[in-house]
């Protein structure tokens, strides 16, 4: 039986002879099901006119897409340590090319999202690696096909020695980043996914509830996501597409564009 994916969010469902309804996913208000309505695809399917793009972003770290561009495009990140790599975000496709590659790379020790819209086919990227699926249990619920190799965790885990996953919340409860001290030449870097998302102006950042249904964070939420990330010491933060990255200054970033959202919801004029 195929495992059908979702061809608005390309995340992949439970084995069934049949599609589901729906996708719980789409049908919150933080996503949306397509204009022509709910469809369905399955991996295997996605490859006949797809492939997984790979790319350096920089030195032990390589991104994962998919040309053309699937569902919402992000990019996942694969971080290469001493210790096992961690893949942080996923694709909606697993090919041979990939597969090989990535084995080349050294593997994946253990799976670490940002939250469900970019969990794609992580079960697929798990069987092929033997990998370990670890989700916050805030975002339980969310976990639309499940697999024995999913772990749950509460506010912070350690995939690997000297990798950090915190749960920031803000886009969902579970809502994470992933903390890599070596990145950046040892400046380290910050992986966010959209959890806080790279701007078009790569020196700014910015949060929501719904990015494509444009609600807004509450003041409190967006305070206390940017205090969650000031305990960690990096220069680059990484977003969830190709080319999203603050490339210096994260820290400064993140606060200033927090500030700058703060203001803007006292109806304040900004300091920038």
């Amino acid at each position: 039986m195929p495992a059908w994916v979702c061809v608005t969010c390309g995340v992949q469902q439970s084995d069934s002879a049949e599609p589901p309804a729906g996708c719980p996913i789409c049908q919150d208000e933080r996503q949306y099901v397509g204009w022509e309505g709910q469809q369905w695809t399955t991996m295997a399917d996605i490859a006949r006119d797809h492939a997984n793009d790979l790319r350096e972003e920089e030195p032990d770290l390589l991104g994962i897409g998919m040309e053309p561009k699937y569902a919402i495009g992000q990019r996942a990140l694969l971080v290469r340590t001493p210790e096992g790599n961690v893949l942080w975000d996923c694709t909606s496709l697993v090919d041979d090319a990939a597969r090989e590659q990535v084995e080349r790379a050294g593997g994946i020790e253990a799976i670490c999202m940002s939250h469900p819209h970019f969990y794609g086919v992580c079960v697929e990227w798990a069987d092929a690696f033997d990998a370990r699926i670890l989700i916050p249990s805030a975002d339980q619920q969310w976990i639309q096909r499940p697999s024995p190799r999913v772990q749950l965790w509460d506010d912070e885990v350690n995939p690997v020695p000297g990798v950090t996953v915190a749960r920031i919340g803000g886009h969902f409860d579970g809502a994470a980043v992933l903390h890599w001290p070596a990145g950046a030449g040892g400046r380290g870097a910050l992986l966010t996914g959209d959890t806080i998302t790279v701007v078009q102006d790569r020196d700014w950042v910015s949060f929501m509830w719904s990015y494509p249904n444009l609600i807004p964070l509450d003041e409190a939420t967006v305070e206390h996501i940017a205090r969650q990330v000031e305990r960690f010491s990096f220069d680059r933060v990484y977003g969830g597409w190709w080319g999203r990255v603050v490339v210096k200054d994260g820290p400064a970033a993140i606060r200033r564009s927090a500030d700058r959202y703060i203001a803007r919801l006292r109806g304040e004029a900004s300091a920038s």
